[in-house]
């Protein structure tokens, strides 16, 4: 657990994030006089449960915690199920343990992003058959596959291409894959059956080994007053990597309402592990500029 004060000795509120138990300051000596300054305080609590306070100065943060703390769910029956997931990793680790091999039940993957996709790509390196359902129709121009380049891009235009010509409904040329378009989830079962209704309001049952939910995820700014809202492009609405990011100087990534605090990754729009390299760049670059030192 940790939270971030801004601007210490600027005559804010004291709100120093979701806990009012954080040690107050007062005795920080010169540091309190800076405007600039933040405070980052909080615990580490190591296996045994002791909890140790730390309490750190810094003229500049960086924000690179990601999306991945509140992934959106479905909301339907039997989602709560021990065999169902919200996250890749999940995944990760059942190919490490053999939990899933290519004569196993398919592997359910409900949703059409980039980290469903990336997904279908393990599954499909290590032959693990797959149903990939997701509510959009293929040539949903919102798909993000259709924004984008192909060339940049082949391993997720591959999974677009399959996504397109192996329905359950056609077959395909591409083995231990089925996708399943314009397809709700109904329900899940304790006996590892999905229930899922398409397009015409008919229902279809398949068995699975397990299930992956990955249709998104919201960042946790529990650390930050506010829950970081005031950082972002509508300050009415909270933090979202795809409708509302923190907003940036595009060429620092500094944040615009304020100074010194800087955000990379998705909390920044940038969906694209690719893209991160070039975030934390801009950032390096910019700190060093402030300090005025060569480089």
């Amino acid at each position: 657990y940790f939270s971030i004060r801004f601007r210490i000795g600027s005559g804010d509120d004291g709100h120093y994030g979701p806990s009012s138990s954080d040690p107050p300051i007062g005795e920080s000596g010169a540091l309190t006089e800076d405007k600039s300054i933040f405070q980052v305080s909080g615990f580490i609590e190591n296996n045994s449960g002791i909890k140790q306070n730390f309490c750190v100065y810094a003229k500049n943060v960086v924000l690179a915690t990601g999306t991945y703390d509140s992934p959106l769910r479905l909301g339907i029956q039997g989602e709560d199920l021990p065999f169902v997931y919200h996250q890749i990793s999940a995944l990760e680790e059942a190919v490490k343990t053999k939990k899933v091999h290519h004569d196993s039940d398919p592997v359910l993957i409900v949703g059409a992003g980039l980290t469903a996709a990336d997904a279908i790509l393990l599954a499909h390196h290590y032959n693990i058959p797959v149903i990939h359902a997701f509510r959009r129709r293929v040539n949903d121009p919102a798909l993000i596959f259709n924004q984008l380049p192909q060339v940049m891009y082949p391993e997720y235009h591959k999974v677009y291409q399959m996504m397109k010509e192996q329905s359950v409904l056609k077959g395909g040329p591409y083995e231990g894959y089925v996708s399943l378009p314009e397809h709700h989830a109904v329900h899940f079962s304790d006996n590892k059956k999905c229930i899922f209704r398409d397009k015409y309001g008919q229902c279809k049952a398949f068995n699975v080994s397990m299930i992956l939910i990955l249709i998104g995820s919201n960042p946790n700014l529990s650390f930050l007053p506010k829950n970081g809202m005031h950082l972002t492009l509508d300050t009415e609405k909270p933090v979202s990597s795809k409708r509302n990011p923190l907003e940036i100087d595009p060429f620092t990534y500094e944040c615009l309402q304020e100074k010194g605090l800087y955000a990379v990754g998705p909390l920044a729009g940038d969906y694209f592990v690719r893209f991160v390299q070039g975030g934390a760049l801009a950032v390096a670059s910019s700190v060093q500029k402030s300090q005025k030192k060569p480089p």
